[in-house]
């Protein structure tokens, strides 16, 4: 038995109204008895009401019109109509608007029997969604977690390996930035509209710092020899994209599949693609290359272009700009070197921070 339970009675018939209070106030339950619907409306406003009983056919507002009012402050107060309105039109909508339609003649004992299911119904929805709330908030903080933990891994994994290469000091910072920029414009212009409104910006714009994480199974004398690679120490460059998809997928297990390791696996596959089928470690073409890859591979070159390499002196950011617009339609998408043209000065603003 549910206790301290305040039952709303709307009922204008005065006889039936004892005769059901007595029945209800015999298991323990506290009735508020109104003897039209304007009353009734005023009790359940003014009173902490937890189920009611409401007549059909009532003077000052019909039961139906109370039920409805009711219906709009409280959602979850089940409502159950006692009426002698049996025609099925009636029953339905009654329905449609209550938890239950019960036509008179009817028994109180089972009236009482009723009030105590629905009550029961309604305590265990709420012991549910109490439940559900404490599952969510467990949820939340162990997703907190995880992202917490990705964002260390994200920062200090690439920076680690950042070390090892003595002329690409800033990259890793400056990519994510480029691509901000880049999404920003795109958003803009309406360019891959469905892509970008499915991608969780911050996330993805983080996980492109996990492009390069496979260089850390390359030599380090190949990463910073001076000179031009022979065809054997470049071979082993192009094995960094698969190396680092590797790296990322283990991750990805260990972390339970969240969206970060996703975008870096895609990061670290497909940034060396090329738009015309070229580059590698696929050789995929085209559209068939993921936006992450073609967004990377421009703002990759772009970066190297500006920035000191053991091979190369920076170049100036109007002649980078140059040469990566030279290239759409060959290493990189039509479409974003388009876009990058309209951004190409903020570009050199963060390679200047």
């Amino acid at each position: 038995m549910i206790t301290n339970v305040k039952i709303l009675l709307a009922e204008d018939d005065v006889n039936l109204g004892k005769v059901l209070t007595l029945h209800l106030e015999a298991v323990g339950y506290t009735v508020l008895h109104a003897g039209n619907g304007e009353t009734a409306y005023e009790l359940f406003c003014t009173s902490d009401i937890d189920i009611c009983l409401i007549d059909v056919m009532m003077p000052l507002k019909d039961g139906f019109t109370l039920a409805r009012e009711i219906r709009k402050l409280d959602k979850k107060a089940p409502i159950v109509f006692i009426t002698a309105k049996n025609l099925e039109g009636d029953v339905i909508e009654g329905l449609a608007i209550g938890d239950d339609y019960i036509t008179k003649p009817f028994s109180p004992l089972m009236l009482v029997q009723r009030v105590e299911n629905h009550l029961m119904f309604n305590a265990q929805k709420k012991e549910l969604s109490f439940r559900n709330n404490i599952l969510e908030k467990t949820f939340d903080s162990q997703a907190a977690e995880i992202k917490k933990l990705q964002n260390t891994i994200v920062c200090i994994v690439p920076e680690i390996i950042e070390l090892r290469d003595s002329f690409s000091a800033g990259h890793i910072e400056r990519i994510p930035r480029y691509l901000s920029l880049m999404i920003g414009a795109m958003r803009q212009q309406g360019l891959c509209k469905n892509e970008i409104e499915s991608l969780d910006i911050e996330t993805f714009c983080n996980a492109s710092r996990m492009h390069d994480i496979g260089n850390i199974y390359i030599d380090e004398s190949i990463i910073n020899k001076p000179g031009k690679l022979t065809a054997e120490e470049f071979e082993e460059i192009k094995k960094h994209p698969e190396n680092g998809l590797k790296i990322i997928n283990r991750i990805r297990q260990l972390t339970g599949g969240y969206s970060f390791p996703e975008y870096a696996g895609i990061f670290a596959i497909s940034h060396h693609e090329r738009w015309d089928g070229s580059g590698y470690p696929e050789g995929r073409q085209g559209t068939d290359i993921p936006l992450a890859g073609r967004l990377m591979a421009l703002a990759d070159v772009y970066d190297a272009l500006v920035s000191k390499r053991p091979y190369k002196q920076p170049t100036d950011p109007d002649e980078a700009s140059k040469e990566i617009i030279k290239g759409s339609g060959t290493a990189f998408d039509p479409a974003l070197v388009e876009i990058f043209k309209t951004v190409t000065g903020k570009f050199a603003q963060i390679k200047s921070i």
